[in-house]
């Protein structure tokens, strides 16, 4: 048998419940089944020092010593199609267990439907792949009037700290842990130590800022921007850290792109949909840390290429129009019911 074991408790040195959890996986593992237990990262942990199944967590409340697991349904149906279970034992009622046991009825409610619309090309594979028909690319379009290389300011720059010839790195987007925000800080780390009067920029706000403004006051923390703001924020950056591993889509890749940002990203999602390697843009390997690592320092070896670079990810951009995609719902809604779309 195999069985997949879904659980916010775990190691067993946490309490009970994990303690039980440990002893029922080593007894089924020495009566020769397969087990493979799926649970939260803990803060500090390395994923490759443990054979259990890790998704991304976040603090449970007043007790930031351990994390509870995100609902990352679409972790759980690429792991489980390499490693299929007999059996899925949900062992605790968290958010996590709730993805487990979600997918049939995910399932069950959209193949009543006549369509289902999801954002990029590698999640209609993915749901055709769990078995859900009548599937569609649904894309997401980028203000490129808003969002445009046109809108640097030098003036804002100098706010920072910036000259010209200074690169600037830039993260857009909740500061939290889900962000996968720690990664992002060590790769801008690891390009200041090869161009030490690189500057890092953080447009946003959320639980991490504190600590992390503690820890690296030299970076500027720029809080929520929108609008205008939002775009100037964006097309006086350089490089755009994006770390995340969590994204259904996410937008913040494509307005940086259509800012006239070299962007360094996981290969998955708004990045797998719309950037190719080394021309338009980087794309580490998903969820690969010394990939992304790799990406900061092959994107600054080909520094000379920036505009190049820049100027790519601008065209690719500007091919991504509210208009096509409000076009192509309506293609797709009218094929699928036989009525016009409104």
């Amino acid at each position: 048998m195999k069985l997949a074991l879904v659980t916010e408790t775990y190691p067993p040195e946490v309490n009970g419940v994990a303690m039980t959890l440990s002893r029922l996986v080593a007894g089924l593992r020495a009566r020769g089944h397969e087990v493979e237990v799926v649970r939260p990262r803990q803060r500090g942990e390395d994923a490759r020092a443990t054979p259990d199944f890790l998704v991304p967590g976040m603090a449970i409340p007043f007790y930031d010593a351990l994390r509870v697991g995100l609902p990352t349904i679409w972790r759980l149906e690429e792991r489980w199609r390499v490693w299929r279970p007999d059996v899925v034992h949900v062992a605790t009622e968290g958010p996590l267990g709730l993805a487990a046991v979600t997918l049939a009825y995910l399932r069950w409610f959209h193949n009543r439907t006549r369509l289902t619309l999801a954002p990029t090309r590698q999640m209609v594979g993915e749901l055709a792949d769990a078995r859900f028909r009548g599937l569609s690319v649904m894309a997401r379009g980028v203000d490129t009037a808003l969002f445009d290389p046109a809108k640097r300011s030098q003036a804002l720059r100098a706010t920072w700290g910036a000259a010209p010839e200074d690169p600037v790195a830039l993260y857009v987007g909740r500061l939290a842990a889900e962000k996968n925000l720690g990664l992002a800080v060590e790769a801008f780390l690891r390009l200041r130590a090869r161009a030490p009067r690189a500057k890092f920029v953080l447009v946003g706000d959320g639980p991490a800022r504190e600590a992390l403004a503690r820890a690296h006051p030299e970076f500027h923390y720029a809080g929520m921007r929108r609008g205008e703001e939002l775009a100037a924020h964006y097309a006086s950056g350089d490089l755009f850290l994006f770390a995340s591993v969590t994204e259904t889509f996410g937008n913040v890749v494509t307005e940086a792109m259509a800012s006239g940002l070299v962007t360094l990203s996981y290969d998955y999602a708004a990045t797998r949909e719309h950037v190719r390697d080394g021309r338009n843009g980087y794309a580490a390997a998903y969820d690969k840390r010394e990939d992304f690592f790799a990406g900061v320092e092959r994107a600054w070896s080909e520094r000379s290429r920036w505009p190049e670079v820049a100027q790519a990810a601008r065209r690719t951009a500007t091919s991504l129009t509210w208009a096509s995609v409000v076009a192509r719902f309506e293609s797709d809604v009218r094929a699928a019911t036989g009525v016009d779309a409104p």
